[in-house]
C-alpha cells in the first residue's frame, strides 16, 4: 500500500523523476502550492497540490500523464494543474486572485520559479473580487431560500461558503496593502476591520463551523441573514472602490 507522506518533501525526488521521465525537456517547472506548502499540512487529510508547467508542445498531450496521476492519487496527490508560462502570463488580468493565492504559499520543486516574478494590478484584482463576491452573494441567497431555513442545511452552507470566501479575503487585504495573516480566524477579522464589517457576525459563523456554539434554528436564521447583509455591504464597498 502506498504511504501517505508525513512531509511532502519526502516525495519530491520520485515525483520529479516520474514527470521528467514522461515529459523530458518539455517539463519546465514543478511548483508545490496550497496547504502542503505551509504549516497547516495534515498528513492523510490535506491534498498535496502541484503545478506542472510544460512547454507549448508538451501541454498538447495531457494523456501522457494519465498513469502518473493515478499512481500519485494513492499518496494524496491531487490531479496537478497543467499550465504553460504563456498561459500564466496572459491570465493575470482575468484570474489575478488565483495567482495571488498561489504565490502566498508555494515551494519551487523543480526548474524555473514561474511565480516569483509575477506582478499584480489592483484594478484587475478589484474587478475579479467584485465579480466573485456578487456571484457568491447570489448563490448564498439562493441557497438560503432553498434551505427553507432548516438548521442542518444552513450549517452546511456556512461551512462551504466561508471556505470559498477565504481566497477573496486574501485579495481584499492585498488591495488595502494590509499584511495577510495565517489562519482563517485572523484573516476574517483583518478583512472585517479593513472594510468596516461586523466582526461579531463572522466570529459567530466561525464558531458555528467549529462546533463551539450551537444556536437553535431561529437564532441560526437570524445569524445567516446578518451574514447576507454583511456580504451585501462588502459587495457595495468593493464596487465603490472602482470609482
Amino acid at each position: 500500500m502506498s504511504r501517505i507522506p508525513k512531509d511532502p518533501k519526502e516525495i519530491f525526488d520520485q515525483f520529479i523523476g516520474d514527470y521528467k521521465g514522461v515529459y523530458g525537456d518539455e517539463l519546465l517547472s514543478i511548483i508545490l502550492y496550497g496547504s502542503a506548502a505551509g504549516r497547516d499540512y495534515i498528513p492523510g487529510r490535506s491534498d498535496i497540490n502541484f503545478m506542472i508547467v510544460l512547454s507549448e508542445e508538451g501541454v498538447r498531450e495531457p494523456e501522457r500523464a494519465f498513469s502518473l496521476v493515478r499512481k500519485w492519487r494513492k499518496r494524496n496527490v491531487a490531479v496537478p494543474l497543467f499550465l504553460t508560462e504563456k498561459y500564466i502570463e496572459t491570465s493575470l488580468d482575468v484570474y489575478p486572485i488565483e495567482y495571488l493565492n498561489f504565490r502566498r504559499k508555494y515551494t519551487p520543486v523543480y526548474g524555473k520559479d514561474v511565480l516569483m516574478g509575477l506582478s499584480f494590478r489592483k484594478e484587475f484584482i478589484r474587478l475579479q473580487a467584485e465579480r466573485e463576491i456578487k456571484g457568491k452573494l447570489l448563490l448564498l441567497r439562493e441557497a438560503y431560500i432553498g434551505s427553507s431555513g432548516r438548521k442542518a442545511a444552513l450549517k452546511e452552507i456556512i461551512n462551504k461558503s466561508l471556505h470559498a470566501f477565504m481566497a477573496i479575503f486574501n485579495a481584499l487585504l492585498f488591495m488595502k496593502d494590509v499584511d495577510i495573516p495565517e489562519g482563517g480566524r485572523s484573516l476574517v477579522l483583518s478583512v472585517s476591520n479593513a472594510y468596516g464589517l461586523e466582526n461579531s457576525v463572522f466570529m459567530k459563523l466561525i464558531h458555528i463551523r467549529e462546533g463551539k456554539i450551537k444556536p437553535d434554528e431561529k437564532e441560526l436564521n437570524r445569524i445567516f441573514k446578518d451574514y447576507l447583509n454583511e456580504i451585501h455591504k462588502l459587495s457595495n464597498m468593493v464596487d465603490e472602490q472602482g470609482g
